[in-house]
């Protein structure tokens, strides 16, 4: 019997551990269980705490009543499916009638407490069907990315979620982006992050670092063009606008459209066309935006309209062609100048990383998401790569970009330097770079013969 007291108290204190130093640990060997039993458990009396139970239907109170039996209880969500996760849990719920997946989305909090969970997060999936998401502890508090992602062409994984799921950049379904953070909140390793996943695709980075190209050149290997200052920039977007004209000629001449040609084979952008002929996409990647609105006299002021009104060019008109926008800055908003806020309409991914100040969350999501303002400004300093992104339809979620060093970025952008196109319009902006020069082993002089 001692032994077994032994074992037991030896069992606790190993779960005791791994919760306190190593709770992804903890969860996959004990919280599992323990987190299943509470739910399967209290099911019932939970969701009758949180309101999320509606009364009997009048038949079964009709049968009680003539039968002479006590009442039915009230009922609750059915639950369809319960998944374990190596994070959390996923609980999916069928409503009764009457009840909403609005009332769920607004218990969330109540059942976290009530499950003994870290967090709760639900979506609807379709009419009469919710998804709850609960995790067991805090996933970003140590971002650990999933050995199996779902890529696809054009979509990469960038960060974790607070639910534990994976946060992919979609460009096909999300063209253009604004990203926004203060002084060593995470923005670039966000940005380098991004890198690193696109290098490996079939893809041509374009980018603009008015910091005389500290976070870009040394990726310069993967990037098809690149510059570091006003001037070059002006230029280089001004050769973007030319090769997204271009483009569309091409479009326009494959498209063939005849009476005798089927809907299915009309094109109307790079995407339609066969693989013979589509143009290579590119994503433009801007690093503090602001650079490039600021001036200070009469030349810089035409410089920056005409910088400007290429940006809109683009993120209006780009899409369809395969240009895909990626602007990065600490404040974007009305002050920068005219042509700003139009620009911004057409930034549809919004991701904050800590502010400092409620204006600059309001930039990012004042005209689509105003609750995530609050969730953007409550960003500790300690917990850099902390963000929170969101789209047009209003949803928005916290993530964390899992740590990337520069020089994991660099090997990356070497490792897939043979990807890197050639693209005739932007040969005058591509970085020029030293040869690879292979050292050669050079044997060391033998000792002359001694004279005799």
């Amino acid at each position: 019997m001692s032994w077994l007291i032994a074992l037991l108290v030896l069992v606790v204190v190993t779960a005791g551990l791994l919760r306190w130093r190593r709770p992804a640990w903890y969860w996959l060997t004990f919280g599992i269980t323990l987190a299943t039993l509470r739910v399967v458990v209290h099911y019932s009396s939970v969701m009758e705490a949180c309101g999320l139970t509606v009364p009997p239907p009048r038949w079964r109170l009709a049968i009680a009543r003539m039968a002479n039996r006590p009442a039915p209880a009230s009922r609750a969500p059915k639950i369809l499916r319960l998944r374990p996760t190596r994070t959390g849990l996923v609980l999916r719920l069928g409503l009764r009638p009457g009840q909403d997946a609005f009332d769920v989305a607004a218990a969330c909090d109540r059942l976290r407490h009530s499950f003994a969970m870290y967090g709760v997060t639900s979506r609807e999936l379709r009419s009469g069907v919710v998804e709850l998401r609960m995790t067991g502890y805090d996933v970003l508090a140590r971002v650990q990315m999933p050995a199996k992602v779902d890529t696809a062409p054009m979509r990469v994984p960038v960060a974790l979620r607070e639910d534990g799921s994976v946060h992919y950049r979609d460009y096909r379904s999300t063209p253009h982006a604004l990203t926004l953070g203060a002084t060593k909140s995470g923005k670039s390793v966000y940005q380098r992050n991004l890198v690193t996943e696109l290098a490996a695709q079939d893809v041509a980075l374009v980018g603009i670092d008015c910091k005389q190209g500290v976070e870009l050149f040394p990726l310069a290997r993967r990037f098809s063009a690149l510059a570091d200052n006003p001037d070059t920039a002006a230029e280089l977007l001004d050769a973007l606008v030319t090769h997204m004209e271009g483009v569309y000629q091409l479009i326009r001449v494959e498209q063939r459209i005849t009476a005798d040609v089927p809907d299915a084979e009309i094109a109307a952008d790079i995407w339609d066309l066969p693989a013979r002929l589509r143009p290579t996409p590119i994503v433009l990647l801007i690093d503090e935006v602001a650079e490039l609105a600021l001036f200070a006299t009469k030349d810089e002021e035409k410089r920056r309209d005409r910088i400007i009104t290429a940006l809109a060019r683009l993120a209006q008109l780009g899409r369809a062609s395969g240009i895909y926008l990626e602007i990065c800055g600490q404040r974007f908003g009305s002050e920068l100048g005219k042509g700003i806020t139009m620009l911004r309409a057409q930034l549809t991914g919004r991701t904050a990383h800590r502010v400092n100040d409620e204006t600059s969350a309001n930039m990012a999501f004042g005209d689509i998401a105003p609750d995530a303002v609050l969730a953007a400004i409550s960003i500790p300093t300690e917990t850099p790569g902390l963000a929170v992104t969101g789209d047009s339809t209003g949803g928005w979620a916290r993530i964390r970009t899992p740590h990337t060093s520069m020089r994991q970025a660099v090997n990356a952008c070497n490792r897939h330097a043979h990807r890197t196109p050639e693209l005739p319009g932007l040969a005058a902006f591509r970085p020029e770079l030293p040869p690879t020069v292979s050292l050669v082993k050079i044997p060391a002089p033998t000792e002359a013969p001694a004279s005799v």
